[in-house]
């Protein structure tokens, strides 16, 4: 997986996806639950303002995990 990798030379990655499981599974250290497999980032059922005020937090937490020291498979939630 590419998040590994990134993370064996010391660049930090948040994985942003539906297959949460399958994330810890493969060992990726910051993982951000998405949405659905569709759409990870987004929910096309929302109106443009609430689907980016979604995508917004979605991403926020993405950056926020970025800071946290973490070893092993670690969930960001971010609140609905």
């Amino acid at each position: 997986m590419v998040a590994n990798e990134l993370e064996k030379v010391g660049l930090p990655t948040a994985l942003v996806t539906a297959l949460t499981p399958t994330a810890m599974m493969m060992g990726v250290r910051r993982i951000i639950p998405g949405v659905s497999i569709m759409h990870p980032l987004g929910n096309p059922g929302l109106s443009a303002k609430k689907e980016k005020e979604l995508r917004r937090k979605i991403v926020t937490k993405a950056i926020e995990s970025l800071k946290a020291e973490v070893d092993e498979p670690t969930v960001f939630y971010w609140k609905q």
